[in-house]
């Protein structure tokens, strides 16, 4: 459910910031900047019942490679004739499970 919901924000900031006439990349760094915001408490405290602060350096470097990624493929997309609205939900799956793998393996198992 944290996931959905982190995920829910994250494109609803998106697409907002595309609406109102951002380019992709610049709305998908904006997006993730209030994603990081929104979602490492609710990831760290429900997913992985973590409230160590001093992670959330090692999250926002997760979330820099969750963005890399992100961008690529929706610009791949793109490339071939898809809007960003629709690359934007085609990646949400693949950077869920790329973001729980980054979160589960780098920066919430640290002990």
């Amino acid at each position: 459910m944290v996931g959905v919901l982190n995920s829910a924000f994250g494109y609803a900031c998106f697409a907002a910031l595309l609406y109102f006439g951002l380019h992709y990349a610049l709305a998908l760094l904006l997006a993730t900047i209030l994603g990081v915001a929104f979602n490492f408490k609710s990831t760290g405290a429900l997913v992985f019942g973590s409230h160590d602060n001093r992670l959330i350096f090692r999250f926002v470097a997760s979330y820099a490679v969750v963005y890399a990624a992100n961008a690529l493929g929706i610009k791949m997309m793109a490339q071939i004739g898809w809007p960003p609205y629709v690359g934007g939900a085609v990646m949400i799956l693949p950077m869920a499970v790329l973001a729980f793998f980054l979160n589960k393996r780098f920066v919430f198992n640290y002990g």
